[in-house]
């Protein structure tokens, strides 16, 4: 065998589909659309319809938010064609593996593994803030100390509450399924009314002259726009990691996938209809745009309330992070490309990458400054996204594959349009944000052929 022809080594079919036999099947569509909200809708939605309408979109930030989520659709299509035909858990990792060969599995889940594992420690980390301002309402205040990354020059050593929420999560999780998605499905119950008070209440408010004009930055505006919260979106595909826990997956999956998204848009859209319908869009340009305008429409008591939904969106986005991540490293580990020991299973879950991933997020955030470094979140996402896009032409190719679930319409028009996408959003990231995603899979690259390139399950 040459070595290219190891690098593009594809694992045994029947035995990939059959390695997560151990885990326990009990996850529902509920469940998943439960999950998929937790970590798309989080507090970016009291934030990003009001900072953008005011920078770049004006009241057509709801068009912003529609495209956005046409294009975005079209990778969660593609998710949900993989997730139908090759129902294992890894995500997009197990697809590029299955699809490309090894050497390019490892790059989608070396990037799989950053997104995730930064997002919860960033999350963390303004979970805390969001808990101590809530605290200091009742006259209550953490010691400096305790309060943020390790900087002594600052008087500040951990974010302790970062370092607690983390491991509450990784305790529950590690308690089952069960148990994890009704406290996550109260959570996002709690989320969803919070929202649902806020355009009850503000609607109420609305004054038409305030979405004039409509199009004050012009098409333009809303192009700009829909590529600034396309990444409020992101997070529907870790959904995707569930599927050897999920009861009939070839129909489950792709529903959690697509309802997920729906759900989103409709909220994301709401939101923004009333936020820009109480105050101008020339106003919102400020870090809380929805308690400001609940201030101005005398309503400033709902602010705590908004608080709370922020909390419970930040605490249902690490679930289904940390959830997801877990999965992803025990995948890797069960196809060899790390120690095995990561691919145990114990009492039906995956214990050990669950507390690993848990452990090393809860040390990010709590002392590792994170501000810089939050942008890889954005690539690494669209590595997988690009990935699994093109992968649906070899996927359907595959002779060994037969999926008689849900198929991406227009093919092969609409993965390739996906994979366009993609690659034009990259390419508006920054040039910081390239040179540290080159650092960080050139350590993956390392990684791999110091361990995974010689120890691959074959």
């Amino acid at each position: 065998m040459t070595f290219w022809q190891r690098l593009t080594a594809k694992p045994d079919l029947a035995k990939t589909l059959n390695a997560d036999h151990q885990l326990a099947r009990t996850l529902t569509t509920r469940d998943l659309i439960a999950l998929g909200i937790g970590a798309v809708i989080g507090t970016g939605i009291f934030i990003l319809p009001g900072t953008v309408a005011a920078t770049t979109s004006g009241p057509a930030i709801t068009l912003a938010f529609v495209l956005a989520a046409i294009v975005c659709s079209l990778a969660a299509m593609c998710y949900a064609e993989f997730a139908s035909a090759l129902p294992v858990a890894g995500s997009a990792y197990a697809y590029g593996n299955i699809v490309f060969g090894q050497v390019f599995g490892w790059i989608i889940g070396w990037a799989l593994i950053l997104e995730y594992m930064l997002a919860v420690a960033a999350v963390s980390t303004s979970f805390s803030a969001y808990f101590a301002s809530l605290l200091s309402g009742f006259g209550l205040h953490l010691p400096r100390a305790l309060s943020g990354a390790f900087a002594p020059a600052r008087g500040t050593y951990i974010n302790l509450v970062a370092v607690i929420v983390v491991l509450i999560i990784g305790f529950m999780l590690s308690r089952g399924m069960t148990t994890s998605m009704k406290v996550n499905r109260a959570m996002v119950y709690v989320k969803l009314a919070i929202i649902a008070l806020f355009i009850g209440v503000g609607a109420f408010y609305i004054r038409p002259l305030n979405w004039q004009p409509y199009l004050p930055f012009g098409a333009k505006g809303v192009l700009a726009g829909a590529s600034l919260v396309f990444f409020a979106y992101l997070g529907f595909d870790a959904v995707s990691a569930s599927a050897p826990e999920v009861k009939a997956p070839q129909k489950t999956l792709p529903r959690g996938i697509i309802g997920t998204l729906l759900i989103a848009t409709v909220l994301y859209v709401a939101v923004a209809v009333v936020l820009t319908g109480i105050v101008s869009y020339t106003r919102l340009d400020v870090a809380d745009p929805v308690s400001f305008a609940l201030t101005l429409i005398h309503q400033p008591q709902l602010g705590g309330i908004i608080a709370i939904g922020a909390l419970a969106g930040m605490f249902t986005m690490m679930v289904t992070m940390i959830y997801s991540s877990s999965r992803l490293v025990y995948a890797i580990g069960r196809d060899g490309l790390l120690p095995p020991w990561f691919g145990k299973v114990v009492h039906q879950l995956p214990l050990n990458a669950l507390w690993t991933v848990t452990l090393i997020i809860a040390v990010m955030g709590g002392l590792v400054p994170l501000t810089q470094l939050v942008n890889l979140v954005n690539i690494g996402t669209l590595i997988a996204f690009a990935f699994v896009s093109l992968g649906i032409i070899p996927l359907r190719r595959h002779a060994q594959i037969d999926n008689p679930g849900f198929k991406v319409p227009g093919y092969p028009v609409v993965p390739i349009l996906s994979f366009g996408f993609c690659l034009l959003l990259m390419s508006q990231l920054s040039r910081e944000t390239w040179l540290m995603s080159l650092v960080w899979f050139a350590v993956g690259m390392c990684v791999y052929f110091a361990y995974g390139f010689r120890h691959q399950a074959r």
